[in-house]
């Protein structure tokens, strides 16, 4: 087989996934609670680019610490397991 190993790859697809989901559902939740960007930027002492990493789904560098601050801006909780 040619190229990268396929075990990477899985996980790069997986981080992906994962982190399109949490940006849907971080823009689901500032839809129904009316939080702009611009408001979520203020709640976290953060900048509009920085809210925009957060909300792209592509962008898979976010760390833990960022979404447990996300989820607390926005009154939630956040949840990490192994499945």
């Amino acid at each position: 087989m040619r190229g990268r190993p396929v075990a990477p790859i899985l996980d790069e697809v997986s981080a992906r996934a994962h982190k399109r989901l949490l940006a849907l559902q971080l823009g689901d939740i500032m839809k129904k609670s009316k939080i702009s960007k611009k408001r979520l930027a203020e709640k976290l002492h953060a900048s509009a680019s920085q809210v925009d990493q957060l909300l792209d789904p592509d962008n898979t560098t976010v760390t833990l610490e960022a979404l447990e601050r996300v989820a607390h801006a926005v009154g939630k909780r956040l949840k990490v397991e192994f499945a």
